[in-house]
């Protein structure tokens, strides 16, 4: 009996039960389909966290101080301290001590309200140096970024968020408006164009820009003292050198070891290590549960294989007694088995697909759905209807013709 033979009698036998084999790859369908969707969900989260990160600035380090202690002894998290300066944002930005750095751009950011007119609104506000919109990669919608003379004059101007600007101004472009800060009235110059990037729980669109000297003397923050430093590698290679860099050379001006640093000072791929650390044991927790189905599924598939092989004694021992030899009844009942998995596989993975072009609109989740997942899904169904076939195939194999034929 040829290969096809073969193929061509166990999808008969598939067909003649058409119900019993739908609700045996029922199993089989929902495990395929879940474990395809958890995964895609996992990743369609960890991708987007990737590009959200990327989103903050291209090759980026950011450099934030430690934490404080105070005359209680109890102590701030990390960034409650002043152990970052001016200084140091001017001693990274020094290509001979740091060969590595494209660009640095020292931040002072407070909480304040921004007033235009009658309308007011709090947010992040952002002293900065003229670097900072090419450190951030950050593009203009309208206006233009201050410059290096602004900041050295400390010049009462402000760039503001898109969605500061739409907050503070229903209509129109807020440039050439004129807002208050703490009772300070700062020129609009320029507004960011969105970037949908988050960090800290705090978007990355809902910020007022002014140069830094002017920040520090509308707020009243301590002068001198920034709040992160971030830092442009010249290129993705050099990112881990330029780490290394600046990591050595504030260790040496704050005369510190390494492991009394005041300052911490993290890249892109530790933010995303991070971020992706609690999604991916999610990812992994709930396709592990979503396994259990496929396991349930290949035992329904070994079930009805046993019940099969009852059924059709008579058959095994009639083609056994006209020749058949025990590898091939083992192998059509195999192939029977395997069609039930694959089938159910096709099933779940056509499910998975319609499932994560529908979801994202619905959960407002991206759902990546690889094709060697897919790939990966079809494989376990196969070897699912094989390996838990095995048993009932090698059983059907194993009976005497003799025992077959008189078997009521």
């Amino acid at each position: 009996m040829s290969w096809l033979d073969t193929v061509r009698a166990a999808a008969e036998a598939v067909r003649a039960h058409r119900l019993r084999s739908v609700l045996t790859m029922l199993g089989i369908v929902i495990g395929i389909s879940s474990v395809i969707l958890t995964v895609g969900l996992g990743q369609g989260a960890q991708d987007e966290v990737e590009d959200q990160i990327s989103a903050l600035g291209s090759n980026l380090l950011s450099v934030s101080p430690g934490s404080s202690t105070d005359a209680s002894g109890m102590r701030g998290g990390f960034g409650s301290a002043s152990t970052l300066t001016l200084a140091d944002a001017a001693a990274i930005a020094d290509t001979d001590v740091v060969p590595d750095a494209a660009a640095v751009a020292p931040t002072s950011t407070t909480s304040t309200s921004v007033v235009a007119g009658e309308t007011n609104w709090t947010t992040s506000l952002i002293g900065t140096t003229a670097s900072w919109l090419d450190v951030r990669a950050r593009t203009l919608d309208s206006g233009r970024f201050f410059t290096a003379a602004e900041v050295a004059d400390g010049a009462d101007v402000v760039v503001l968020g898109p969605d500061t600007a739409g907050e503070l101004v229903a209509r129109g472009s807020p440039v050439g408006e004129t807002v208050r800060i703490d009772g300070n009235a700062l020129t609009v110059i320029g507004v960011l164009a969105p970037s949908g990037a988050s960090a800290s729980g705090t978007s990355e669109d809902d910020v007022a820009l002014t140069p830094i000297g002017t920040a520090m003397r509308v707020t009243g923050q301590t002068p001198s003292s920034v709040s992160t430093i971030y830092v442009e590698a010249t290129s993705g290679t050099t990112l881990t050198a330029a780490y290394q860099e600046v990591e050595a050379l504030l260790l040496n001006l704050h005369g510190l070891a390494s492991a009394d640093a005041d300052f911490t000072n993290a890249t892109q791929d530790s933010l995303v290590a991070t971020a992706n650390a609690t999604n991916e044991t999610l990812t992994i927790l709930l396709a592990g549960i979503a396994a259990i189905s496929l396991l349930v599924g290949g035992i329904g598939v070994m079930n009805i294989m046993l019940v099969s092989v009852t059924e059709r004694v008579r058959e095994i021992g009639l083609r056994k007694a006209l020749g058949a030899t025990p590898t091939a009844i083992r192998r059509q009942f195999l192939v029977e088995a395997s069609l039930l998995g694959l089938v159910g596989g096709l099933v779940g993975v056509v499910i998975a697909l319609v499932g994560a072009a529908a979801l994202p609109a619905l959960i407002g989740q991206p759902v990546s759905v690889s094709a060697l997942a897919t790939a990966a899904a079809l494989g376990t169904a196969l070897a699912l209807g094989i390996g838990f076939g095995v048993y009932p195939a090698s059983r059907a194999a194993r009976l005497t013709p003799i025992d077959a034929l008189r078997s009521e």
